[in-house]
């Protein structure tokens, strides 16, 4: 039995008719039954976004108020770097590295006062009662939190 294309064309339109009125159907009855939100739902989600929206701000609000330390942070450990890039400069015998305590220096803020401190050192760290041939630089930079930083190095004798 051969069909014509007519028959075959209406036998297609048919059923792609009955398939896609089906499903429309099917999903209208399924809207009709559902007529929104109660009350009820509508509380729940207000009191359950009155909780959860503070709990996500506060870390961000917190984040906002502590951005400037980073800032901080890098400003400070500039001026530590640049003041032992000057003392570094010195060879081990030269007056600029003779052991003296803690000194005050101006760095190029005021906000970041700093300090160095040169000692005899042993080759372990520790301090030895005179020149051994180890001499250990420290520079500390205050920021305006009074947070300190610090950058070591070491110095010796030998060539």
């Amino acid at each position: 039995m051969v069909m014509k294309k007519k028959d075959l064309n209406e036998r297609i339109r048919s059923f792609t008719h009955c398939l896609s009125y089906c499903g429309h159907e099917t999903r209208t009855r399924y809207f009709m039954n559902k007529r929104g939100f109660t009350l009820i739902e509508i509380i729940v989600l207000i009191v359950m976004a009155g909780i959860i929206i503070p709990a996500i701000m506060v870390p961000f609000a917190t984040g906002i108020r502590g951005s400037k330390k980073p800032e901080m942070v890098t400003t400070a450990m500039y001026f530590a770097h640049q003041r032992m890039e000057e003392l570094m400069k010195y060879n081990y015998r030269n007056g600029a590295l003779t052991p003296a305590g803690v000194v005050a220096f101006v760095t190029g803020d005021v906000n970041y006062p700093g300090e160095n401190e040169i000692v005899y050192v042993d080759s372990n760290f520790g301090t030895p009662s005179g020149d051994v041939g180890y001499k250990r630089i420290r520079v500390r930079i205050t920021d305006p939190e009074v947070n300190t930083y610090e950058v070591y190095s070491v110095v010796t004798n030998f060539p």
